[in-house]
């Protein structure tokens, strides 16, 4: 029933960092909820339904603490609903997590024979048999990567992220998600092992294209919990890069650089995990002191809140990949896994680890604008209304959630030999080689890549040379006692005040316009004018709405057919009997069809012989003669 191998006590260990900052927060955001029975009752069960998850040792179990982990979750979205936006995103985030359940129970019924209390070794002796195994890798990956929120299946994180209360954006960001990256995991090495390389190379595209999207949507966002949520997604993708070099390189019988790879996707999951946890720990704190979330209203919080501004820059630090932060250390892994393929003769590969360079590059600096933006407009400058310019410091119970979360995303920078340790035993227990050592051959001090032309990284020491070289400018300006001057701010001739401020969408503005072909922007610009002049007016407003392309040209278009095609079933049911039993019962011949499709060797003779008698039944049962 339950498994406790190395690869699951690691995740444990995630969820548990992840939740014991998460609970001291939560307990000081309690007296911001009403439901709290309600929130406490699902608050717990969420937790130790993700417990239950990588622990399972069965379909069973697995899907039944799954389902609990969607419930609970959904409800905690619902904790704080008082608009049609709270209801909307969790009716949202209630479709998708169970679209993504469908196709997890139809790949547990395959691999398990409609026994879903078999233990993983057996289902993987079942889905070696079976005769099309991209459908279940397709199966797979549709369940999973749609919790995760893999492009482009992410469009409820934006929506479901803002609606939820703080603690609970933090626990489904920062852990929820990574259960899904364990669920990949486990699934693929225990049930799908060995798998083509045409599998890695979806795996790394899906990567690389989510890496991209998530941050390019991030910079566009005013609203600072959409925002870390368009980060999830990123950083989710590039977790997949990692994943799927990982795969590749294990095709391609490269053992070293694959679980290099694997070590480096594990480490950047615990990595987001910390990084994210605390940046919606501290979007909260603001959130609550100010009343909003749009961050055109924040500003100056530094000297008012002092402790939610430091923990917040050392996750913008850590998430932007600055070192010797511990998110640059799990992406220059990633890197080098990726250079290391540069001997690989491919044609397929060539296309696809070029592009996810570039898109891991582009990643990085984009990512550095957009914490610029999210830090430098929250927490410096002028206080750009009334709540800002009053706000204060969180309680202690919210500060210590904060602070342990600050240790946490510290412990993995400093003691990272320990984790990575950790994470390559979990590969060795599943019968994989080791790399730790590798990794490592020189003690502590110095990182190794594992490729052919081998990287070297420093991370304790670049730490404790940014550590000497601040004090040794504090000194000499102790030392020879350098005086302060203070100016007022040069604003062009006009007062200075909060308006003459960068705002987030100026920031934004040359990258939207850059990218005006994916963002689509509806700009409105509108000014009052005085006696008819257009060159004198006495106030103007400029707002710009970026609509999601993939919601806009993907989902919109699916439910507007799905309302058709429901629209016409129902004229069928209501006013022509005959023909709506007619398509039942074509819809039986197709089930039962592609059984014969999928449990069987397929055969061209009888598939175009069935297609036949479906053409003919749906022409004569169903269209009939049109007069």
């Amino acid at each position: 029933m339950f498994l406790f191998d190395t690869l699951s006590l690691v995740f444990v260990a995630l969820i548990l960092l992840g939740s014991v900052p998460n609970i001291f927060y939560s307990f000081g955001y309690l007296p911001h909820i009403k439901r709290k029975s309600h929130y406490l009752i699902h608050y717990f069960a969420f937790i130790l339904s993700m417990i239950g998850v990588v622990v399972s040792a069965n379909a069973l179990v697995f899907l039944f603490f799954w389902e609990i982990m969607s419930l609970t979750s959904w409800q905690l979205i619902l904790t704080e609903a008082k608009s049609k936006e709270s209801i909307k995103a969790a009716r949202f985030y209630f479709f998708m997590t169970h679209f993504g359940f469908l196709f997890l129970l139809l790949f547990f019924l395959i691999v398990t024979n409609g026994n879903l209390e078999i233990d993983f070794a057996r289902m993987k002796d079942i889905a070696s048999l079976f005769a099309y195994p991209t459908l279940l890798f397709i199966f797979l990956s549709l369940g999973f990567l749609s919790k995760a929120g893999v492009v482009p299946l992410h469009v409820w994180l934006p929506y479901a992220h803002p609606q939820a209360p703080s603690p609970v954006s933090a626990l489904m960001s920062g852990v929820m998600l990574k259960v899904a990256i364990y669920a990949m995991f486990r699934f693929l090495f225990d049930v799908l092992y060995p798998w083509p390389i045409e599998w890695g190379v979806v795996i790394l595209s899906l990567g690389a294209i989510s890496a991209l999207v998530g941050v390019l949507y991030a910079l566009s966002e005013h609203d600072i919990k959409a925002l870390l949520a368009n980060h999830s997604i990123e950083n989710i993708g590039i977790i997949l890069i990692g994943f799927g070099m990982g795969m590749i390189f294990d095709t391609l019988g490269l053992k070293s650089l694959s679980i290099f790879s694997f070590i480096a996707a594990l480490f950047h999951s615990f990595n987001h995990m910390s990084f994210k946890s605390l940046l919606f720990m501290g979007a909260g704190s603001v959130l609550h002191q100010t009343h909003t979330k749009n961050m055109e209203k924040y500003g100056g919080l530094i000297k008012a809140m002092p402790i939610t501004a430091l923990t917040f820059l050392i996750a913008s630090i850590s998430i932007s990949a600055l070192p010797p932060s511990n998110g640059f250390l799990s992406e220059w892994m990633i890197f080098q896994s990726m250079l290391g393929s540069s001997h690989i003769d491919n044609t397929s590969l060539k296309l696809a680890i070029p592009f996810a360079i570039f898109a891991l590059a582009m990643t990085g600096g984009l990512a550095i604008a957009c914490f610029v933006k999210a830090y430098g407009i929250t927490f410096l400058g002028l206080s750009r209304s009334k709540n800002a310019k009053y706000a204060k410091e969180v309680n202690g119970l919210m500060k210590s959630g904060m602070l342990l979360m600050t240790f946490v995303v510290f412990s993995l920078m400093l003691f990272t030999p320990f984790y990575i340790k950790w994470f390559d035993k979990a590969f060795v227990d599943m019968g994989k080689v080791s790399v730790y050592k590798d990794i490592f051959p020189n003690g502590i001090w110095h990182m190794h890549s594992v490729g052919a032309n081998s990287g070297v990284v420093s991370p304790l020491v670049l730490l404790f040379l940014l550590i000497a070289i601040t004090m040794l400018i504090f000194f000499a300006y102790k030392l020879f006692n350098v005086k302060e001057r203070v100016y007022h701010t040069w604003a062009c001739g006009y007062e200075t005040n909060s308006k003459t401020q960068y705002s987030t969408t100026g920031f934004a503005g040359p990258i939207r316009r850059f990218f005006s072909w994916l963002y689509k922007p509806n700009e409105h610009f509108t000014k009052q004018i005085i006696h008819g002049h257009e060159s004198k007016f006495k106030n103007s407003l400029y707002e710009v709405h970026v609509e999601p392309l993939f919601e806009e040209s993907l989902y919109k278009r699916v439910h507007r057919a799905v309302n058709y095609i429901s629209y016409w079933v129902y004229r069928l049911a209501h006013f022509e009997q005959t023909r709506y039993s007619a398509m039942i019962f074509n819809i039986l011949l197709t089930v039962l069809f592609a059984y014969r499709v999928f449990a069987y060797n397929f055969s061209w003779a009888t598939f175009v012989l069935e297609l036949i008698v479906m053409i003919i039944s749906i022409k004569i049962l169903i269209i009939g003669d049109k007069k």
